[in-house]
Parts: C-alpha cells; sequence; structure tokens
C-alpha cells in the first residue's frame, strides 16, 4: 500500500515540475487535497520513506510547492525543529500576496503544532492588516511561548486598558516593562515605568525590584532617576518611611545629590513633626551640612532621634525602660519595679541603649500578662510574626522567632502546632519575603507581591544549588509560567550546560531539569549540540554522582536519571548494574529480568556477597528482598553464608565506628543488621530450629560457628549476645561456651530496664530544660549586682553551673550507653540479669538471696545488686550446684548456688 502512495506523489511532483503550474493557480482547496496524502503517509507508517522522497525532489526543484508542503507537514508529524520548508513555502505566497492560502497554512501549521512561532507571527500579520480581533488571541499565545516579545506585551496592555479592564493591562505592563528592562531600551522603560506609576503606586516592592534590575542592566543613575518618581507620590501621602528608604537608595547610588540629601532632611521634619528635640540633633548629626558624609550624619541623626519622653529603649542588664524626661543633656529612664529610675547622659544612652520602637515585642513582652500576649500571639499568628520580624530591623531567621515565643510567651509543646501553621503563613503569605542576601532570613513586605516575584525572590537569595532547583520547579506548579521571571530561573540552569567544563551533578541535574521544563515548554528547549550519552560517557564516577543528586519534595532528579539511562543509553543494562549498589530499587531489578539479563544480576549477587566489604548495602538488599526471587535461588547461596556475610559487616562497621570513619552510614547499616537477624530472631531460629535433615552434632556444630561470630563482634549490644547465650541453654543446658565467650556477653554498654531509663532521662530533661535555665537567670541576676570578686550570690550561682553541667554530662554518657534488658529474654540456666539468686555462704551456713539487675536499679539493702559490683561479677554465668569461691577487697569469700528463678520486676 506504501509503495502505491509513494508513487502517487512521486507522479505528482513530476507533473508539478512539467506544468510549471503558476502560483496564481494555487488555492485552499489544494492543499486540502494534499492534507489527504499526509494523513495517509501516517496511517501506513511511510514518513520518512516519503518525505525522503519529497526532498530529494526539493534538492533540484527548491520551490517545488508540492515538494515544499508534504516536506514541512510530514516534518511537523515527526516532531522534528525543521520547519523550514514551511517557512519558504509561507513566504512565497506572502510574496505573491495570496493571502487566504497563507492564513489556511499558518492555521494549519498550528493545528499541528500550536507553539510554532513562525505560523503564529505570520497569521498575526495577516489578521493585523484585516483588522481581526482574533489577532489579540494570537498575541497572547505569542507572548506566553516568546519570553523577549516586549512590544506584542505593551499593545496587550494597552488594548486591555482601553477595555477597562484595568488588572489585565497592569499585568501585561509589568511583564512588558520588565522584557525593556532586559533588552536595555532606556526610553520604553521610561515610559512604562510612569504608566505604572500611575496605576499601582502603592506597590513599592514590584518598583524596588524593576529598580535593581535597571540598575544592573542599564545603569544606576537611571535606576536612581526612575524612584524619584515614585518618591513624589509617598511624599504626597506622607508616608515617610518609605519616602526614607527611597532617598536613602538613592543616596547610595549618588551620595553628592544635594536634592536628595535637602528632601530627607524633610521627610525625617515630617516623621519627627512632634520631637521635643528635632531641630537640635539635625544640627548635632550635621544632616544638613553637605560637608559632612551623608550616611554618617543619617546615623548620628537617627541614633539621637530615637531619645524622647515616653519612647522605649533596652539595656543589656536592666532589661526594657521607658524614657521619662530628656532634659538639656541628661536622660531618666524607668525601668520597672526592679531596677527603678536611672539617669545617665545623652552620649552614655546614645551608646549603652538600643532604641525600641512601641509594637516591639519585647516592649509587648515588658507591657503585658505572658496570658494576654499568649492569645494574641495565638489567635493572629500573622500579626506575631510580622510583629517580631519587624522587630529586628525587619530581618529574622525562625530561630529568632521560636526564641521570642519559647518559653516566655509559649510552651515547647504549644510551640509545635503553631510553628507548623506559622512557616506556611511565611511561604504563602505574599505580605511576607526573605532577605535576598539569606535564604534564612524573613522581611515583611509594605504590599503583598505575585507569587512570581516572590519565588524570584527566593531563587536570587538562595545559594545552594539543589534548593534552586526546587524553588523552580515550585514555581512551576505554582505560579505564571509565561512570566520572564520563569525564563530568567530556567536561564540559570541553561547556563550551566552551555558552560561546564567538566561533567559534575550540578551539570546532570541541570540537564535534567532543562529536559523536564523544555518537555512541558518547548519554546524553552536551548537545542542543545550534544546529547546525555555524550554527557555520561564523561562521568567520572556514576555512582558517587547519583548519589550526590539531592532530590526534595518538589524534584525527581535521580529517577529522571535513571530514566535517561534507561531510555537514552544502548548499554543501559551495564549501567543499572553498575549503579544498583548506590541506588537499590527493585524496579531496576525487575527492568533487568523483563529484558532478560538476570544472569547479570546473578553475577552482581556473587560478586556482592564474596566481596561485602564493598557492597554491604547491596547484600542487605538481597537477603532482605531477594530471597523467593528465582535468580536468586539459581545464586547457589546458602542461608547460613548469607547471614555470615550480614555478620562479618557488621564486625566491620563496629571497628570503622570505633576508628571514627564512616559513623553515621554505619550505624544505621548495623541497625538494619540486627533487625534482620536478632529483632525476629531470625538467626536464633536457624540455629535451633529442630532439621530433621541434619544430626543433633552437626545442629551443635551450626549454633558453635554462628554465636561465635556474633559473640567475636565486640561492640554488639550485650543484650542480643545475652539473649541469644540464654536461648541456646534453654534448648541445650549442657552446651559449653568458652570462658572468654561468657565474660564478654556484659563487658559493652550499660544494661538497664526500660524504666529506669525513663526515670533517667527525665531526670536529664529536669536539668537541661529547668535547673540550668534557672541557674543562668541567677547568674545574670548576680552579675547585675557588680563587683564579682566579693559577691557571694555569684560565687554560689557558679558553682551550682559546674555541679548541674557535670551530672548532666554523666547522665547523657550513662543513657547513651544504656542497652535496654529484654525481660522475655530470661533464663534459669545460668546466673545472668533479671535473676533472682538464692545462695549458701559456705562458710556461716547462711542463705542470701540477690536479685542480678544494672547499676541504676541497685539497691544492696533490699537484695538487689549490680551484675556490675564485685559480687555480681562473680556470680555472673554460673549454675546450680556450683560452688564459687573468689575474693573481695582481700577478703575471701565461698557460696554455693542454691535456686536461680526469673525475678519479677515492675513495670
Amino acid at each position: 500500500m506504501s509503495d502505491a502512495l509513494i508513487k502517487d506523489i512521486q507522479d505528482m511532483l513530476n507533473e508539478e515540475k512539467w506544468t510549471r503550474a503558476a502560483i496564481t493557480n494555487y488555492s485552499k482547496n489544494n492543499f486540502i487535497e494534499l492534507s489527504s496524502y499526509v494523513e495517509k503517509a501516517q496511517n501506513e507508517n511511510c514518513i520518512d520513506e516519503l518525505k525522503e522522497v519529497c526532498d530529494e525532489h526539493l534538492s533540484h526543484t527548491k520551490n517545488s510547492i508540492i515538494g515544499l508542503y508534504l516536506s514541512g507537514m510530514l516534518a511537523l508529524k515527526k516532531k522534528t525543529l525543521d520547519n523550514s520548508a514551511l517557512v519558504t513555502l509561507v513566504t512565497i505566497f506572502q510574496d505573491n500576496r495570496k493571502t487566504e492560502v497563507v492564513k489556511y497554512l499558518c492555521q494549519t501549521i498550528i493545528a499541528e503544532d500550536e507553539n510554532n512561532k513562525f505560523a503564529l507571527r505570520t497569521l498575526a500579520e495577516c489578521y493585523r492588516d484585516e483588522n481581526n480581533e482574533e489577532i489579540w488571541k494570537l498575541y497572547e499565545t505569542i507572548v506566553r511561548l516568546d519570553y523577549e516579545e516586549a512590544e506584542i506585551v505593551k499593545l496587550l496592555a494597552e488594548h486591555a486598558e482601553e477595555n477597562n479592564d484595568i488588572q489585565t493591562a497592569i499585568d501585561y505592563y509589568k511583564k512588558a516593562l520588565l522584557r525593556y528592562v532586559n533588552k536595555g531600551s532606556a526610553t520604553q522603560v521610561k515610559e512604562l515605568w510612569s504608566k505604572l506609576v500611575s496605576l499601582i503606586p502603592e506597590e513599592i516592592d514590584f518598583f524596588y525590584l524593576v529598580q535593581r534590575k535597571v540598575a544592573k542592566q542599564i545603569s544606576e543613575v537611571r535606576s536612581a532617576a526612575l524612584m524619584q518618581e515614585v518618591y513624589v507620590y509617598y511624599k504626597d501621602k506622607e508616608e515617610w518611611n518609605i519616602c526614607i528608604d527611597i532617598l536613602k537608595l538613592m543616596l547610595g547610588i549618588d551620595d553628592k545629590d544635594s536634592w536628595a540629601r535637602k528632601e530627607i532632611v524633610d521627610c525625617y521634619r515630617g516623621k519627627y513633626a512632634d520631637h521635643s528635640q528635632l531641630e537640635d540633633y539635625i544640627h548635632i548629626s550635621n544632616l544638613t551640612q553637605n560637608w559632612r558624609n551623608v550616611f554618617e550624619a543619617i546615623n548620628d541623626f537617627e541614633k539621637h532621634i530615637s531619645f524622647d519622653a515616653k519612647n522605649f529603649v533596652f539595656h543589656r542588664s536592666w532589661g526594657v525602660g521607658i524614657i521619662r524626661s530628656v532634659k538639656n543633656d541628661e536622660i531618666e529612664i524607668n525601668f520597672g519595679r526592679k531596677y527603678g529610675v536611672k539617669k545617665m547622659s545623652l552620649k552614655m544612652a546614645v551608646s549603652a541603649l538600643q532604641p525600641l520602637a512601641r509594637n516591639h515585642i519585647w516592649v509587648l513582652k515588658a507591657t503585658k500578662t505572658k496570658e494576654a500576649l499568649a492569645k494574641m500571639v495565638k489567635d493572629d499568628k500573622t500579626w506575631a510574626l510580622k510583629t517580631i520580624i519587624k522587630s529586628f530591623d525587619n530581618n529574622c531567621d525562625f530561630k529568632r522567632i521560636k526564641a521570642e515565643l519559647v518559653p516566655g510567651i509559649l510552651t515547647a509543646g504549644e510551640w509545635t502546632s503553631w510553628s507548623t501553621a506559622a512557616r506556611k503563613i511565611l511561604d504563602t503569605n505574599a505580605t511576607f519575603g526573605i532577605n535576598p542576601d539569606d535564604i534564612t532570613h524573613y522581611i515583611v513586605r509594605n504590599h503583598a507581591i505575585s507569587q512570581e516575584e516572590k519565588l524570584s525572590d527566593e531563587f536570587k537569595a538562595q545559594k545552594q544549588f539543589f534548593a534552586r532547583i526546587d524553588i523552580l520547579m515550585r514555581f512551576e506548579k505554582e505560579a505564571d509560567t509565561t512570566s520572564e521571571l520563569f525564563s530568567e530561573m530556567v536561564g540559570y540552569f541553561t547556563g550551566f550546560l552551555k558552560s561546564f567544563t567538566s561533567v559534575t551533578e550540578q551539570t546532570i541535574a541541570s540537564y535534567l531539569v532543562i529536559r523536564r521544563i523544555s518537555t512541558k515548554y518547548p519554546n524553552l528547549n536551548p537545542n542543545l549540540s550534544y546529547t546525555f550519552e555524550q554527557l555520561y560517557n564523561e562521568i567520572e564516577n556514576p555512582n558517587a554522582l547519583y548519589s550526590s543528586l539531592k532530590d526534595t519534595k518538589n524534584t525527581n532528579l535521580r529517577p529522571d536519571f535513571l530514566l535517561c539511562i534507561r531510555e537514552l543509553l544502548p548499554n543501559w543494562d551495564e549501567e543499572y548494574i553498575r549503579l544498583f549498589p548506590t541506588v537499590l530499587k527493585q524496579d531496576m531489578l525487575t527492568q533487568l529480568v523483563n529484558a532478560g539479563h538476570t544472569d547479570k544480576i546473578e553475577t552482581l549477587v556473587r560478586d556482592a556477597f564474596e566481596n561485602y566489604r564493598d557492597y554491604r548495602e547491596a547484600v542487605i538488599f538481597f537477603f532482605k528482598e531477594s530471597q523467593d526471587e528465582d535468580w536468586f535461588s539459581n545464586v547457589g547461596l546458602t542461608f547460613e553464608k548469607e547471614m555470615i556475610a550480614l555478620i562479618h559487616i557488621m564486625d566491620v562497621n563496629f571497628r570503622e565506628i570505633e576508628n571514627h570513619t564512616r559513623t553515621t552510614e554505619n550505624k544505621k547499616i548495623n541497625r538494619q543488621i540486627q533487625t534482620l537477624l536478632f529483632k525476629n530472631n531470625t538467626l536464633l531460629d536457624y540455629c535451633l530450629v529442630n532439621d530433621e535433615d541434619i544430626s543433633k552434632e552437626e545442629r551443635l556444630e551450626r549454633i558453635t560457628r554462628l554465636y561465635t561470630l556474633v559473640n567475636d563482634v565486640a561492640d554488639l549490644d550485650g543484650t542480643i549476645k545475652m539473649n541469644m547465650r540464654n536461648r541456646i541453654l534453654e534448648q541445650f543446658p549442657d552446651f559449653k561456651f568458652q570462658e572468654t565467650e561468657e565474660k564478654t556477653i556484659t563487658s559493652k554498654g550499660l544494661i538497664v530496664t526500660s524504666k529506669m531509663l525513663e526515670i533517667k532521662k527525665a531526670e536529664l530533661e529536669h536539668i537541661t530544660k529547668v535547673e540550668i535555665p534557672e541557674n543562668s537567670k541567677e547568674i545574670g541576676e548576680a552579675m547585675a549586682q557588680g563587683d564579682l570578686k566579693e559577691n557571694a550570690e555569684y560565687k554560689a550561682a557558679k558553682e551550682k553551673q559546674s555541679q548541674l553541667n557535670a551530672t548532666g554530662t554523666r547522665l547523657q554518657d550513662e543513657i547513651d550507653r544504656a542497652q535496654i534488658f529484654d525481660p522475655s529474654s530470661v533464663t534459669v540456666a545460668r546466673v545472668g540479669f533479671g535473676n533472682k539468686v538464692e545462695l549458701t555462704n559456705t562458710k556461716t551456713n547462711a542463705t542470701e538471696v540477690f536479685t542480678i539487675l544494672g547499676p541504676w536499679e541497685s539497691d544492696p539493702d533490699n537484695g538487689i545488686i549490680s551484675y556490675m559490683s564485685p559480687l555480681g561479677n562473680s556470680i555472673m554465668n554460673a549454675k546450680v550446684g556450683e560452688t564459687l569461691s573468689f575474693e573481695i577487697n582481700e577478703v575471701t569469700y565461698s557460696y554455693k548456688i542454691e535456686k536461680i528463678e526469673v525475678a519479677k520486676l515492675d513495670d
């Protein structure tokens, strides 16, 4: 069937060449007929063959209408980026003023590829010439696709304004302004800036954003001139704080700007019109004198102006106070009942006191009850956040917010739920932003900004590469991706792909991000000159690179990396085998099995268990997840060999931990192994199971082998060894343990009951959260009294501090070493932890009864002794009927073990 179709096309092409049909003879109907051949080619799966015929024809008949149309439309069907044939075709009909044909061709192209910029722009030109209102929809699409287009954005803004759609007009004016800034078009920037000042003068944060961009892209001087126009609006509104900020910005660009200096003096006069010392402080600071550095003068003035009657201040030792009076050069401050009224010179006040606004969180703490302030904080979290952030120069991190609220206003429990809601407010409320110089610090904006601007600011402030990817993907989910701010963020990662010298995790992450973005937004495709395979072949260590890729809740870099390997590398199976010990995903094995590569998986398993030091986590994965797989059975490993590999890994890890090597990773692996082998008694059940296929002697040999291996792991939890030993003795009471094995069971850690562990934890918590803070407060109060050498309260408080720190350190060390005793593991075959033991003193024939527990539970007066005590250690591991002689403090003792019972422990 396809052969007949190709022959028909060849005949048509030849007929066109022979007849030389004139352009004027072509109409829309001719192309409707040709389109049917495109559909047939697609249905018969011969697009490539048919396109090859057309391209060959065009190589010697370059203006063939049929050849250009079919080649171009077939290229669209193939989703290729080359639309040169269609561009040539449309241009031919444009030149011959065949508008209806041009419109039809463009509409056909757009129906196949809605993002085809050439067709969209050409069709828009046709609509413009005929005053077709459909042009505005085309313009909207063009603006969405082309982030550099500014003139059409401006036309859309003007059109929306003419139709009284003011909000849409504002959005487009903003977009046009930012695009003209990126182009460096100063004249257009000035025009649109003025338009937006007339429409949205209150959006000061937007104007600051544009000002920063103008300063960077065009010039700082022009950016200052633009801000002058905004300043006029706020001066008329007498919003002095914003006016002063604008003028400081302008003076920062040109500190010799006499106009700005004069204006800032006027603004200070407006802001502090009611201040009793205003003119004196202007004079003292030389604010009006051009010979003095303007920012030194501003700094002096702002320090002095804060000191006036009824204003609040803070002193490092005396806390919050209120100024009662300012007379000449003397200030009188009331610091409350505790510290009373203090007097000091103005000069001393400037250096010793910190001025506080009336709504400063410290002032609120000093002037309101804890209950009233707690209610305000809980009822209005947004207000609380704004209050605290503004209290610290409008620049505050979350640690500071917590420090101001806990425990003074909220309890630790209340903070947990409050902070969760507060973080959500900070992330979503557009009146909050982040400090451009420090992503961890929040600011409060004068007016809400768009989500696009908020995320863009976060992106710029963020210094961590992978955190920036997360912000980009948040933008893609939450904001308008037609914004040029989105294009700028994407461009950051495109830059990595165009300028790298070696392939790192950042290079690969950038590739994965751009691949994901350009798939959804083809207009952002940078059309890279290299492939993923070429990039991958330059990676020095794919396993290390995979580990370096950091995923967040909004990114999937690792899965995307594996997907690219699967889809874009011809040797993907070999790379999956190489990466598996790092990735450890079942899906990788499933794909390898489905593709018939079980032999490679089996080889990997053998290598892993034979070289367990290099494949520690892979061995755990295979042991835990692959026991029931057919390919795993084919490897030929015995269950005992698998467990022995795990025990060896655990031993190696403990040794490395002791040498401070890969400590965190090794602890994690050892926890996994202990769970697999001991939590569900997997190893014990294997040792003790009554297997009819082996003799009792063989079972005992198996027990000896595995127990010896476990016991040789020096740092393994003693309770695990004790439980294993006790279970073996229950089933084989005459089993002989080596003496060294018996003594090492309790040599490491500190065996404790769960009840005493909770008691000790509570004791430590009380010391750290109650006693130490109270002691710190006592030290502070004692220091405030001065003369530390003769200060008895200070010395007593410092001694108590040393005592508390020592006790806390000792408790923390013991808790860290604690190993919780499992009551179900107690046996009566030999004396051990958790036993009640009846002894006969062979020298006095007296009967003595002791319960063996730990040092925390020890209570000799009530017959409870520690297994670590001289007596407890001496009778450990003894059997009923055994007589023991030993020496304690140069005194010889002799006891016979009469009875061993399970001790009754309190819950």
